[in-house]
Protein backbone atom coordinates (compact mmCIF):
# COMPACT_ATOMS: atom_id res chain seq x y z
CA UNK A 1 0.00 0.00 0.00
CA UNK A 2 1.69 3.18 -1.15
CA UNK A 3 2.27 5.97 1.35
CA UNK A 4 0.19 8.34 -0.79
CA UNK A 5 -2.77 5.98 -0.31
CA UNK A 6 -2.40 6.06 3.47
CA UNK A 7 -2.46 9.84 3.38
CA UNK A 8 -6.02 9.46 2.04
CA UNK A 9 -7.32 7.83 5.23
CA UNK A 10 -10.80 9.03 6.13
CA UNK A 11 -10.19 11.83 8.63
CA UNK A 12 -13.41 11.26 10.57
CA UNK A 13 -12.59 7.59 11.17
CA UNK A 14 -8.97 8.45 11.96
CA UNK A 15 -10.12 11.06 14.50
CA UNK A 16 -12.55 8.63 16.13
CA UNK A 17 -9.80 6.04 16.50
CA UNK A 18 -7.15 8.47 17.72
CA UNK A 19 -9.36 10.11 20.34
CA UNK A 20 -10.09 6.66 21.75
CA UNK A 21 -6.42 5.90 22.49
CA UNK A 22 -5.34 6.17 26.11
CA UNK A 23 -2.08 7.75 24.92
CA UNK A 24 -3.92 10.60 23.15
CA UNK A 25 -3.03 13.39 25.54
CA UNK A 26 -5.75 15.99 24.96
CA UNK A 27 -9.01 14.16 25.61
CA UNK A 28 -10.46 17.10 27.56
CA UNK A 29 -9.90 19.57 24.71
CA UNK A 30 -12.06 20.23 21.69
CA UNK A 31 -10.35 18.98 18.54
CA UNK A 32 -10.83 21.05 15.40
CA UNK A 33 -9.19 18.65 12.93
CA UNK A 34 -7.08 15.51 12.76
CA UNK A 35 -5.21 14.76 9.57
CA UNK A 36 -2.15 12.95 8.19
CA UNK A 37 0.87 15.21 7.75
CA UNK A 38 3.32 12.74 6.22
CA UNK A 39 3.81 9.03 5.63
CA UNK A 40 7.04 7.12 4.97
CA UNK A 41 6.55 3.60 3.57
CA UNK A 42 9.00 1.35 5.44
CA UNK A 43 8.32 -2.20 4.18
CA UNK A 44 6.32 -3.33 1.13
CA UNK A 45 5.03 -6.40 2.98
CA UNK A 46 2.80 -8.20 3.44
CA UNK A 47 2.14 -6.78 5.87
CA UNK A 48 3.04 -3.39 4.43
CA UNK A 49 4.49 -1.12 7.13
CA UNK A 50 4.54 2.70 7.20
CA UNK A 51 5.43 5.42 9.69
CA UNK A 52 3.05 8.38 9.79
CA UNK A 53 2.90 11.78 11.42
CA UNK A 54 -0.65 12.79 12.36
CA UNK A 55 -1.62 16.27 13.52
CA UNK A 56 -4.38 17.10 15.97
CA UNK A 57 -5.36 20.77 15.67
CA UNK A 58 -7.28 22.63 18.37
CA UNK A 59 -9.37 25.83 18.28
CA UNK A 60 -7.02 28.79 18.61
CA UNK A 61 -4.34 27.32 16.35
CA UNK A 62 -2.41 25.07 18.75
CA UNK A 63 -1.62 21.50 17.73
CA UNK A 64 -0.07 18.20 18.80
CA UNK A 65 1.72 15.73 16.53
CA UNK A 66 1.53 11.96 16.98
CA UNK A 67 3.51 9.03 15.61
CA UNK A 68 1.49 6.17 14.12
CA UNK A 69 3.04 2.95 12.87
CA UNK A 70 0.52 1.70 10.33
CA UNK A 71 0.21 -1.71 8.68
CA UNK A 72 -1.95 -3.06 5.87
CA UNK A 73 -2.62 -6.75 5.28
CA UNK A 74 -5.54 -8.70 3.81
CA UNK A 75 -5.16 -11.02 6.81
CA UNK A 76 -4.35 -8.54 9.58
CA UNK A 77 -4.86 -9.09 13.31
CA UNK A 78 -8.41 -9.82 14.41
CA UNK A 79 -8.47 -6.88 16.81
CA UNK A 80 -11.18 -4.43 15.84
CA UNK A 81 -9.79 -1.83 18.23
CA UNK A 82 -6.56 -1.72 16.21
CA UNK A 83 -8.24 -0.80 12.91
CA UNK A 84 -7.56 2.85 12.06
CA UNK A 85 -9.48 2.98 8.79
CA UNK A 86 -9.70 1.54 5.31
CA UNK A 87 -7.98 2.38 2.03
CA UNK A 88 -8.74 0.63 -1.26
CA UNK A 89 -10.83 -2.00 0.47
CA UNK A 90 -7.98 -3.02 2.79
CA UNK A 91 -7.94 -2.39 6.55
CA UNK A 92 -5.25 -0.06 7.87
CA UNK A 93 -4.35 -0.92 11.46
CA UNK A 94 -2.03 -0.07 14.32
CA UNK A 95 1.08 -2.13 13.62
CA UNK A 96 1.91 -2.39 17.33
CA UNK A 97 -1.11 -4.71 17.66
CA UNK A 98 0.41 -7.16 15.15
CA UNK A 99 3.44 -9.29 16.18
CA UNK A 100 4.25 -9.93 12.52
CA UNK A 101 4.43 -6.20 11.78
CA UNK A 102 6.48 -5.60 14.93
CA UNK A 103 8.95 -8.25 13.76
CA UNK A 104 9.41 -6.22 10.57
CA UNK A 105 10.23 -3.21 12.76
CA UNK A 106 12.80 -5.37 14.57
CA UNK A 107 14.33 -6.26 11.22
CA UNK A 108 14.74 -2.58 10.31
CA UNK A 109 16.50 -1.99 13.63
CA UNK A 110 18.69 -5.06 13.13
CA UNK A 111 19.74 -3.80 9.69
CA UNK A 112 20.34 -0.20 10.77
CA UNK A 113 18.07 0.76 7.88
CA UNK A 114 17.51 4.21 6.42
CA UNK A 115 14.22 4.56 4.55
CA UNK A 116 13.45 7.61 2.41
CA UNK A 117 10.04 9.04 1.64
CA UNK A 118 9.08 12.02 -0.48
CA UNK A 119 9.60 14.61 2.27
CA UNK A 120 11.50 12.78 5.01
CA UNK A 121 13.45 9.71 6.01
CA UNK A 122 13.22 7.31 8.94
CA UNK A 123 16.56 6.15 10.34
CA UNK A 124 17.12 3.04 12.45
CA UNK A 125 20.20 2.82 14.66
CA UNK A 126 21.66 -0.14 16.54
CA UNK A 127 24.61 -0.07 18.95
CA UNK A 128 27.49 -2.51 18.84
CA UNK A 129 27.73 -4.92 21.74
CA UNK A 130 23.96 -5.36 22.13
CA UNK A 131 22.27 -8.33 20.49
CA UNK A 132 19.50 -7.01 18.18
CA UNK A 133 16.02 -8.54 17.86
CA UNK A 134 16.41 -11.94 16.21
CA UNK A 135 14.42 -12.91 13.11
CA UNK A 136 11.15 -14.48 14.19
CA UNK A 137 11.40 -13.08 17.72
CA UNK A 138 8.42 -13.62 20.00
CA UNK A 139 6.67 -10.26 20.36
CA UNK A 140 4.25 -9.12 23.04
CA UNK A 141 2.88 -5.77 24.12
CA UNK A 142 3.03 -4.11 27.52
CA UNK A 143 -0.45 -2.91 28.30
CA UNK A 144 -0.07 -0.70 31.37
CA UNK A 145 1.25 2.51 29.82
CA UNK A 146 -0.62 5.78 29.40
CA UNK A 147 1.49 7.99 27.11
CA UNK A 148 3.61 5.59 25.03
CA UNK A 149 3.45 2.11 23.50
CA UNK A 150 5.97 -0.61 24.35
CA UNK A 151 6.61 -4.06 22.90
CA UNK A 152 8.96 -6.78 24.12
CA UNK A 153 11.12 -8.98 21.86
CA UNK A 154 11.88 -12.45 23.28
CA UNK A 155 11.86 -11.09 26.87
CA UNK A 156 15.29 -9.70 25.93
CA UNK A 157 14.60 -6.23 24.52
CA UNK A 158 11.85 -3.66 24.99
CA UNK A 159 10.97 -1.00 22.42
CA UNK A 160 9.23 2.15 23.61
CA UNK A 161 7.51 4.17 20.89
CA UNK A 162 6.81 7.79 21.76
CA UNK A 163 3.29 8.57 20.61
CA UNK A 164 3.16 12.37 20.98
CA UNK A 165 6.31 13.74 19.37
CA UNK A 166 8.00 17.14 19.27
CA UNK A 167 10.89 18.56 17.31
CA UNK A 168 14.22 17.60 18.85
CA UNK A 169 15.86 14.62 20.50
CA UNK A 170 13.66 13.00 23.13
CA UNK A 171 15.26 13.35 26.60
CA UNK A 172 14.95 9.57 27.11
CA UNK A 173 17.38 8.89 24.25
CA UNK A 174 19.64 11.77 25.22
CA UNK A 175 19.85 10.71 28.88
CA UNK A 176 20.33 7.00 28.14
CA UNK A 177 23.16 7.72 25.70
CA UNK A 178 24.88 10.01 28.19
CA UNK A 179 24.52 7.69 31.17
CA UNK A 180 25.63 4.68 29.12
CA UNK A 181 28.71 6.47 27.79
CA UNK A 182 29.63 7.53 31.32
CA UNK A 183 29.35 4.01 32.76
CA UNK A 184 26.27 4.44 34.95
CA UNK A 185 25.22 0.84 35.51
CA UNK A 186 21.75 1.33 37.02
CA UNK A 187 19.79 1.66 33.78
CA UNK A 188 18.40 -0.81 31.28
CA UNK A 189 21.11 -0.74 28.60
CA UNK A 190 20.34 1.21 25.41
CA UNK A 191 20.29 -0.99 22.31
CA UNK A 192 19.04 1.28 19.58
CA UNK A 193 16.53 3.87 18.45
CA UNK A 194 14.65 5.10 15.40
CA UNK A 195 13.98 8.67 14.31
CA UNK A 196 12.17 10.76 11.73
CA UNK A 197 14.03 13.54 9.88
CA UNK A 198 12.31 15.74 7.35
CA UNK A 199 10.81 19.03 6.29
CA UNK A 200 8.24 19.02 9.08
CA UNK A 201 10.56 18.18 11.99
CA UNK A 202 13.38 16.02 13.25
CA UNK A 203 12.15 13.88 16.13
CA UNK A 204 12.81 10.68 18.06
CA UNK A 205 10.24 7.97 17.33
CA UNK A 206 11.38 5.32 19.80
CA UNK A 207 14.15 3.69 21.82
CA UNK A 208 15.09 0.06 22.48
CA UNK A 209 16.56 -1.08 25.80
CA UNK A 210 17.56 -4.30 27.46
CA UNK A 211 14.56 -5.97 29.06
CA UNK A 212 15.12 -6.69 32.76
CA UNK A 213 13.44 -10.02 33.52
CA UNK A 214 12.33 -10.97 37.00
CA UNK A 215 12.67 -7.43 38.40
CA UNK A 216 10.20 -6.01 40.91
CA UNK A 217 8.42 -2.77 40.09
CA UNK A 218 9.46 -0.33 42.83
CA UNK A 219 5.92 0.85 43.57
CA UNK A 220 4.44 -2.64 43.71
CA UNK A 221 7.35 -3.86 45.83
CA UNK A 222 6.74 -1.04 48.32
CA UNK A 223 3.07 -1.96 48.66
CA UNK A 224 3.81 -5.70 48.87
CA UNK A 225 6.38 -5.26 51.62
CA UNK A 226 4.26 -2.72 53.48
CA UNK A 227 1.65 -5.48 53.67
CA UNK A 228 4.04 -8.26 54.64
CA UNK A 229 7.22 -6.90 56.26
CA UNK A 230 7.20 -3.06 56.29
CA UNK A 231 10.64 -2.58 57.80
CA UNK A 232 12.27 -4.75 55.14
CA UNK A 233 11.70 -2.04 52.56
CA UNK A 234 13.39 0.76 54.53
CA UNK A 235 17.02 -0.47 54.07
CA UNK A 236 16.28 -0.91 50.36
CA UNK A 237 15.61 2.84 50.24
CA UNK A 238 19.09 3.61 51.56
CA UNK A 239 20.43 1.69 48.55
CA UNK A 240 18.03 3.51 46.22
CA UNK A 241 19.15 6.86 47.60
CA UNK A 242 22.76 5.95 46.88
CA UNK A 243 21.86 5.00 43.29
CA UNK A 244 20.07 8.33 42.72
CA UNK A 245 23.00 10.21 44.27
CA UNK A 246 25.37 8.41 41.91
CA UNK A 247 23.09 9.15 38.95
CA UNK A 248 23.06 12.88 39.70
CA UNK A 249 26.84 12.90 40.13
CA UNK A 250 27.30 11.22 36.75
CA UNK A 251 24.84 13.61 35.06
CA UNK A 252 26.94 16.52 36.35
CA UNK A 253 30.33 14.97 35.52
CA UNK A 254 31.02 16.28 32.00
CA UNK A 255 31.72 20.00 31.78
CA UNK A 256 32.61 19.63 28.08
CA UNK A 257 29.07 18.68 27.02
CA UNK A 258 26.90 21.83 26.84
CA UNK A 259 23.68 19.81 27.19
CA UNK A 260 24.88 18.32 30.51
CA UNK A 261 27.48 20.70 31.97
CA UNK A 262 26.34 21.88 35.43
CA UNK A 263 25.39 25.53 35.76
CA UNK A 264 25.25 28.06 38.56
CA UNK A 265 21.70 29.16 39.37
CA UNK A 266 20.86 32.81 38.98
CA UNK A 267 18.73 34.94 41.29
CA UNK A 268 16.21 35.02 38.45
CA UNK A 269 15.96 31.21 38.30
CA UNK A 270 15.01 30.90 41.98
CA UNK A 271 12.62 33.84 41.66
CA UNK A 272 10.99 32.20 38.63
CA UNK A 273 10.65 28.91 40.54
CA UNK A 274 8.98 30.52 43.54
CA UNK A 275 6.75 32.70 41.34
CA UNK A 276 5.55 29.62 39.46
CA UNK A 277 4.76 27.76 42.69
CA UNK A 278 3.11 30.90 44.14
CA UNK A 279 0.81 31.13 41.12
CA UNK A 280 -0.14 27.47 41.45
CA UNK A 281 -0.84 27.89 45.18
CA UNK A 282 -3.09 30.88 44.52
CA UNK A 283 -5.04 29.03 41.83
CA UNK A 284 -5.52 25.88 43.93
CA UNK A 285 -6.62 27.71 47.08
CA UNK A 286 -9.00 30.01 45.19
CA UNK A 287 -10.75 27.00 43.67
CA UNK A 288 -10.55 24.79 46.76
CA UNK A 289 -13.81 22.92 47.47
CA UNK A 290 -15.17 22.41 50.96
CA UNK A 291 -14.10 18.85 51.71
CA UNK A 292 -13.45 17.28 55.09
CA UNK A 293 -10.10 16.02 53.81
CA UNK A 294 -9.03 19.65 53.17
CA UNK A 295 -9.56 20.89 56.74
CA UNK A 296 -5.86 20.81 57.67
CA UNK A 297 -5.03 23.48 55.07
CA UNK A 298 -8.41 25.19 54.51
CA UNK A 299 -8.00 28.96 54.58
CA UNK A 300 -4.20 28.69 54.83
CA UNK A 301 -3.32 29.69 51.27
CA UNK A 302 -1.73 32.96 52.41
CA UNK A 303 0.26 31.06 55.04
CA UNK A 304 1.55 28.62 52.44
CA UNK A 305 2.56 31.48 50.13
CA UNK A 306 4.22 33.42 52.96
CA UNK A 307 6.19 30.32 53.88
CA UNK A 308 7.33 29.91 50.31
CA UNK A 309 8.59 33.50 50.26
CA UNK A 310 10.48 33.01 53.53
CA UNK A 311 12.10 29.81 52.24
CA UNK A 312 13.13 31.51 49.01
CA UNK A 313 15.24 34.06 50.91
CA UNK A 314 17.50 31.67 52.82
CA UNK A 315 20.20 31.75 50.15
CA UNK A 316 19.76 28.12 49.04
CA UNK A 317 21.68 27.63 45.80
CA UNK A 318 23.52 24.51 44.61
CA UNK A 319 24.07 23.58 40.97
CA UNK A 320 21.61 23.14 38.12
CA UNK A 321 21.97 19.88 36.20
CA UNK A 322 20.05 17.61 33.86
CA UNK A 323 17.86 15.41 36.02
CA UNK A 324 15.28 12.64 35.68
CA UNK A 325 12.34 15.03 35.90
CA UNK A 326 9.61 12.57 36.89
CA UNK A 327 11.18 10.45 39.61
CA UNK A 328 9.07 8.24 41.85
CA UNK A 329 8.95 4.60 42.91
CA UNK A 330 7.07 3.62 39.76
CA UNK A 331 10.11 4.67 37.71
CA UNK A 332 12.33 2.13 39.44
CA UNK A 333 12.82 -1.63 39.43
CA UNK A 334 14.71 -3.81 41.87
CA UNK A 335 16.63 -6.45 39.91
CA UNK A 336 18.86 -9.25 41.18
CA UNK A 337 21.90 -6.96 40.94
CA UNK A 338 20.30 -3.82 42.39
CA UNK A 339 18.07 -0.89 41.54
CA UNK A 340 17.38 0.11 37.93
CA UNK A 341 16.09 3.58 37.00
CA UNK A 342 13.59 3.87 34.14
CA UNK A 343 11.73 6.40 31.97
CA UNK A 344 14.03 9.36 31.48
CA UNK A 345 11.71 11.30 29.16
CA UNK A 346 10.45 13.52 32.01
CA UNK A 347 6.79 14.43 32.49
CA UNK A 348 5.28 13.70 29.04
CA UNK A 349 2.68 16.49 29.37
CA UNK A 350 5.39 19.15 29.63
CA UNK A 351 7.01 20.61 26.47
CA UNK A 352 10.26 18.98 25.38
CA UNK A 353 12.33 22.13 25.96
CA UNK A 354 11.08 22.32 29.54
CA UNK A 355 11.90 18.65 30.12
CA UNK A 356 15.47 19.28 28.94
CA UNK A 357 15.93 22.29 31.23
CA UNK A 358 18.58 22.03 33.93
CA UNK A 359 17.18 22.11 37.44
CA UNK A 360 18.36 21.39 40.96
CA UNK A 361 18.84 17.64 41.50
CA UNK A 362 16.80 18.09 44.68
CA UNK A 363 13.72 18.28 42.48
CA UNK A 364 14.16 14.55 41.78
CA UNK A 365 14.74 13.90 45.49
CA UNK A 366 11.51 15.69 46.38
CA UNK A 367 9.59 13.58 43.88
CA UNK A 368 10.85 10.40 45.48
CA UNK A 369 10.05 11.60 49.00
CA UNK A 370 6.51 12.37 47.93
CA UNK A 371 6.29 8.86 46.49
CA UNK A 372 6.92 7.42 49.97
CA UNK A 373 3.95 9.42 51.29
CA UNK A 374 1.82 7.99 48.50
CA UNK A 375 3.00 4.44 49.20
CA UNK A 376 2.15 4.73 52.90
CA UNK A 377 -1.36 5.97 52.09
CA UNK A 378 -1.95 3.63 49.12
CA UNK A 379 -1.15 0.66 51.36
CA UNK A 380 -4.27 1.50 53.34
CA UNK A 381 -6.42 2.73 50.44
CA UNK A 382 -5.64 -0.13 48.06
CA UNK A 383 -4.39 -3.01 50.23
CA UNK A 384 -6.38 -2.28 53.42
CA UNK A 385 -3.16 -2.43 55.44
CA UNK A 386 -2.05 0.72 57.27
CA UNK A 387 1.64 1.58 57.22
CA UNK A 388 3.27 1.34 60.67
CA UNK A 389 3.52 4.56 62.66
CA UNK A 390 6.57 6.55 61.58
CA UNK A 391 7.25 4.40 58.51
CA UNK A 392 7.25 7.36 56.11
CA UNK A 393 9.76 9.24 58.31
CA UNK A 394 12.06 6.21 58.43
CA UNK A 395 11.74 5.73 54.68
CA UNK A 396 12.60 9.38 54.03
CA UNK A 397 15.66 9.37 56.24
CA UNK A 398 16.95 6.07 54.86
CA UNK A 399 16.70 7.39 51.31
CA UNK A 400 18.20 10.78 52.19
CA UNK A 401 21.13 9.28 54.09
CA UNK A 402 21.99 7.05 51.11
CA UNK A 403 21.61 10.00 48.76
CA UNK A 404 23.69 12.54 50.67
CA UNK A 405 26.43 9.98 51.37
CA UNK A 406 26.82 9.43 47.61
CA UNK A 407 25.96 12.59 45.68
CA UNK A 408 28.76 14.99 44.77
CA UNK A 409 28.42 17.62 47.52
CA UNK A 410 29.30 20.43 45.12
CA UNK A 411 25.84 20.00 43.58
CA UNK A 412 24.15 20.87 46.88
CA UNK A 413 23.74 24.25 48.59
CA UNK A 414 26.52 24.86 51.13
CA UNK A 415 25.39 23.44 54.45
CA UNK A 416 22.61 21.13 55.62
CA UNK A 417 20.07 23.85 56.51
CA UNK A 418 20.00 25.53 53.06
CA UNK A 419 19.91 22.08 51.42
CA UNK A 420 16.91 20.98 53.48
CA UNK A 421 15.19 24.31 52.81
CA UNK A 422 15.59 24.04 49.05
CA UNK A 423 14.35 20.45 49.26
CA UNK A 424 11.27 21.70 51.13
CA UNK A 425 10.57 24.19 48.33
CA UNK A 426 10.53 21.37 45.80
CA UNK A 427 8.38 19.20 48.07
CA UNK A 428 5.92 22.07 48.35
CA UNK A 429 5.89 22.46 44.57
CA UNK A 430 5.18 18.75 44.15
CA UNK A 431 2.50 18.58 46.87
CA UNK A 432 0.60 21.56 45.45
CA UNK A 433 0.72 19.97 41.99
CA UNK A 434 -0.56 16.70 43.52
CA UNK A 435 -3.39 18.52 45.28
CA UNK A 436 -4.65 20.01 42.04
CA UNK A 437 -4.35 16.64 40.29
CA UNK A 438 -6.20 14.70 43.00
CA UNK A 439 -9.00 17.27 43.21
CA UNK A 440 -9.57 16.81 39.49
CA UNK A 441 -9.07 13.06 39.26
CA UNK A 442 -9.11 11.16 42.58
CA UNK A 443 -10.94 13.05 45.34
CA UNK A 444 -10.52 10.06 47.67
CA UNK A 445 -6.75 10.62 47.55
CA UNK A 446 -6.81 14.35 48.33
CA UNK A 447 -5.71 13.69 51.91
CA UNK A 448 -2.23 12.62 50.73
CA UNK A 449 -1.07 15.99 49.32
CA UNK A 450 -3.00 17.82 52.07
CA UNK A 451 -0.96 15.95 54.70
CA UNK A 452 2.24 16.82 52.82
CA UNK A 453 1.41 20.54 52.70
CA UNK A 454 0.38 20.55 56.37
CA UNK A 455 3.62 18.83 57.29
CA UNK A 456 5.68 21.44 55.47
CA UNK A 457 3.79 24.22 57.26
CA UNK A 458 4.87 22.81 60.63
CA UNK A 459 8.59 22.48 59.79
CA UNK A 460 10.84 25.24 61.19
CA UNK A 461 12.47 27.59 58.68
CA UNK A 462 16.22 27.97 59.33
Amino acid sequence: MASADLAALDEAKLAEWLLGRRWFGSKARDVAQIHVLDVVALVDGPPALSAALVEARFPGGTHDVYQLLLATHDDGPAVDDAIVGEVGGVDVYDAFADPEACELLGGLLRAGAEVHGERARVEFHWLEGVEPPRPGAAVRGIGAEQSNTSIVFDDALVLKAFRRVEAGTNPELEMLRFLSSHDFAHIAELGGWYQYEGELMDTTFGVVQRYVPGAWDGWELALDELGADPERFVPRLHELGAVIGEMHSVLASDATDPAFAPEEPSDESLSLLTATIDEEIERVFLEMPELEAMEAIAGRGAEVRDRLQLMSHVGARGKLIRHHGDLHLGQTMLAADGWVILDFEGEPARPLLERRRKRSPLRDVAGMLRSFAYAASASELQRKRAAPSGWEDRAREAFLSGYFETVDPVLMPPGEAPTRTLLSIFELEKAVYELRYELNNRPDWVGIPVAGIARLLEEPIP
